[in-house]
């Protein structure tokens, strides 16, 4: 067999790199897509929790409820956001009644956001609309592609 030093085998490796760069340019393209699409429908369900939840907010309120009761300083350092713009997130969001402030049962100086009882409801019915529609759209996939999605997309958070 011939060997390239660029390209080892003659043909395969070349091929390999090409069809390997096009099949990552073609990710790179969905992803791009379906972060567009997720940041639409973000918005969507945002103002379906409350009209004036922006979508930043409302991925904030699915972290606090995903996590359960948190102190500012630890919301910041979850999203990698300064503590500046979260309170000011926190401060909205308890504004609108989706977020209450409780004693911390750790430190009697110090307070943790929550779920309010309107926020928790809201939240609950979006969560149950958003998962129905999926199931409904995930029909048609077999339970190995659904599998296989999701541990693609495991990895792939790993990488994010």
């Amino acid at each position: 067999m011939i060997e390239d030093e660029e390209r080892g085998s003659i043909g395969a490796p070349r091929e390999e790199g090409v069809d390997r760069r096009a099949a990552a340019e073609t990710v790179e393209r969905e992803l791009v897509m379906m972060f567009r699409r997720a940041r639409n429908l973000s918005t969507t369900v945002a103002a379906h929790v409350h009209p004036d939840l922006d979508p930043a907010s409302y991925s904030l309120l699915l972290m606090i409820d995903d996590a359960g009761p948190l102190r500012g300083m630890d919301v910041a350092d979850r999203t990698g956001l300064d503590k500046s713009t979260v309170s000011r997130q926190i401060a909205t969001l308890v504004d609108l009644n989706l977020l209450e402030r409780a004693p911390d049962p750790d430190d009697g100086r110090a307070r943790r956001i929550q779920l309010s009882e309107l926020g928790r409801e809201r939240l609950s019915k979006v969560r149950a609309e958003r998962r129905k529609h999926l199931h409904g759209e995930f029909a048609s996939w077999s339970t190995q592609d659904l599998k296989d999605l999701a541990r693609l997309l495991g990895k792939l958070n790993t990488m994010i």
